[in-house]
């Protein structure tokens, strides 16, 4: 059985017109979720059920049309807040990623900065040299006369000090010889970085070792009146190697190496 389109006053096209492409949006906008959380008596309320004929179609009055398009303009404003919020914690983020990196790199440098400035401290004072006595003053020049020495001449400088004053190694080296050096008693001979030899005699005490490794000023024993000597003080000889008769004028030694003697 055909159907066929009814004609004369049945006939109303420009409502059927207006009705059908209201029904066509409110399709789309159900499909969209758009509408989806009316109530359905509001819908009721602004919608005609209209019978043509053909089929049912719904008439939408202009509010719920309004309604329609303020809830999408209310998401469409609440996604691009999410959006412009996502942004903006994406790049706080990014800015403070960005501060820890440069914080550990000035972190970093001044660590670096503390460190080489430590190495070059300790460098500085390892090449260091200090008077053997400290306070103390030359008693007997170098190469004095007296017959009290075998080589007629004083091969080293006496420095003024009682019995039991701290002696100090003038410079960094290492200990070649402790221990009792015949005339100059109780005696200390170290082997200077620099390749040169210090020694100290008459001592009262040795408070280092053969092959012990000593730094500027450090102790390393007590001044005394041990081997030939008419009195305490320390005996100090600077040499080129360390044996007896190569020694070196000792005030000229320890100027050379910043020493106010």
């Amino acid at each position: 059985m055909a159907f066929t389109r009814a004609t004369g006053k049945h006939r109303r096209p420009s409502r059927l017109t207006r009705t059908t492409a209201q029904v066509a949006g409110v399709a789309a906008l159900t499909t969209t979720g758009v509408i989806g959380g009316l109530a359905a008596p509001a819908l009721a309320a602004d919608a005609a059920v209209e019978q043509t004929g053909l089929t049912k179609a719904i008439s939408i009055g202009d509010s719920l049309a309004e309604q329609i398009d303020a809830q999408a303009a209310a998401q469409q404003q609440a996604a691009d807040e999410a959006a412009a919020k996502k942004k903006a914690e994406a790049e706080a983020e990014k800015k403070a990623e960005e501060d820890r990196r440069k914080a550990a790199a000035k972190a970093k440098a001044e660590r670096e900065a503390k460190e080489r400035a430590a190495r070059a401290a300790e460098r500085k004072r390892l090449n260091a040299f200090v008077i053997p006595v400290t306070g103390s003053y030359v008693s007997t020049a170098y190469k004095a006369s007296s017959g009290l020495w075998s080589s007629g001449s004083h091969t080293g400088i006496d420095f003024h000090a009682a019995s039991g004053t701290s002696v100090h190694a003038v410079g960094a080296g290492t200990v070649v010889e402790a221990g009792w050096g015949g005339a100059y008693g109780n005696n200390i001979v170290i082997k200077m970085n620099d390749g040169t030899y210090t020694q100290y005699g008459h001592l009262s005490s040795i408070g280092v070792s053969v092959g012990q490794t000593v730094t500027p000023g450090q102790q390393i024993g007590l001044s005394g009146a041990t081997g030939n000597v008419t009195g305490p003080h320390l005996h100090f000889e600077a040499r080129t190697s360390p044996e007896y008769g190569s020694d070196i004028d000792p005030v000229a030694y320890l100027r050379s190496h910043g020493v106010n003697v």
